[in-house]
């Protein structure tokens, strides 16, 4: 039985943490014992933050001494003995991550829910999508923007269609084209959609939202979609029926979504599309969701 107290639980990869790109590169081009050898000889070397650090930090600074509301667990393909340089600069940034999954090479996407993970974050593919269909939120880091925004405000930004919803709606898109995707959204306005992967996330994020004054909250989320009027209005009281907060939602109506999401100041976005994802993390850290019919 699953007893773990109510905070949100944070799984992350060393790799989406830290920029390894050079010690990656090592192992797929030198192979395991090479990137073991690597990895010993410049343990003492602290890693630089990678795309998903800035989250990271912001997510643990909502943390205070009488309540801990986030906790980040690492969960590495590294050995614990290659693990040693990546705690090595977990302990050099000052991050409060003590709990970690060593696993030698093989997938550490199994431990995602022993450790009761709302969120999984990964760079490699195969390891989101196991998570993804083990029933936990996951996206795949992408090398890309990586500075976190100054401000102390976690903002998080997601896609609506096959992340915050299910497939559903967009898959008539994709089979029946645009005007019959219009015509069911209309019809079913009244009808909430079904809950996508990354509902029960937004959920675990809106309760830490009201235990702080709306007008001092931390958190700030926005929906950003490629759906337009008259399509908006299933979302909206889909939103409602979940009782869901969402502080501010863009239907674009089809426009490149990365000049919102950097006007948004996202730390984060999460979109099923690769292409929405490959324009958006020049300008912002961003997660692809390989969910739904566009990954099919």
């Amino acid at each position: 039985m699953n007893t773990r107290p109510e905070k949100l639980v944070i799984g992350i990869s060393s790799r989406a943490l830290f920029d390894l790109e050079e010690s990656h590169w090592v192992f797929e081009t030198d192979g395991r014992e090479a990137y073991c050898n690597y990895q010993i000889e410049h343990e003492e070397n602290v890693l630089e933050p990678g795309v998903a650090f800035g989250l990271v930090r912001k997510l643990l600074a909502l943390n205070e001494a009488e309540s801990e509301r986030v906790e980040v667990i690492l969960l590495s393909r590294n050995s614990a003995d290659t693990g040693l340089r990546v705690f090595n600069s977990i302990a050099h940034h000052k991050l409060p991550i003590t709990r970690a999954a060593f696993t030698s090479g093989s997938s550490p996407y199994r431990y995602v829910s022993a450790f009761g993970a709302d969120l999984f974050l990964s760079a490699d593919p195969d390891d989101v999508r196991a998570a993804l269909k083990a029933g936990c939120a996951a996206a795949t880091i992408v090398p890309g923007h990586s500075l976190a925004h100054e401000d102390g405000e976690l903002k998080i930004a997601f896609d609506g269609d096959a992340v915050l919803f299910s497939d559903e709606a967009e898959r008539i898109f994709k089979e029946q084209g645009l005007e019959a995707f219009a015509a069911s959204e209309v019809s079913s306005a009244g009808k909430p959609l079904p809950g996508g992967p990354f509902k029960a996330f937004l959920e675990a994020l809106t309760r830490i939202q009201a235990e702080f004054d709306p007008a001092r909250c931390p958190i700030r989320t926005a929906l950003v979609t490629s759906r337009s009027a008259p399509a908006h209005e299933r979302v909206i009281r889909t939103l409602r029926a979940w009782h869901i907060r969402i502080d501010e939602a863009l239907f674009l109506g089809g426009m490149t979504k990365a000049e919102f999401l950097e006007a948004f100041g996202a730390d984060i976005f999460f979109d099923d599309q690769a292409t929405h994802i490959g324009s958006a993390s020049q300008r912002v850290a961003a997660g692809h969701v390989p969910h739904g019919v566009a990954n099919e």
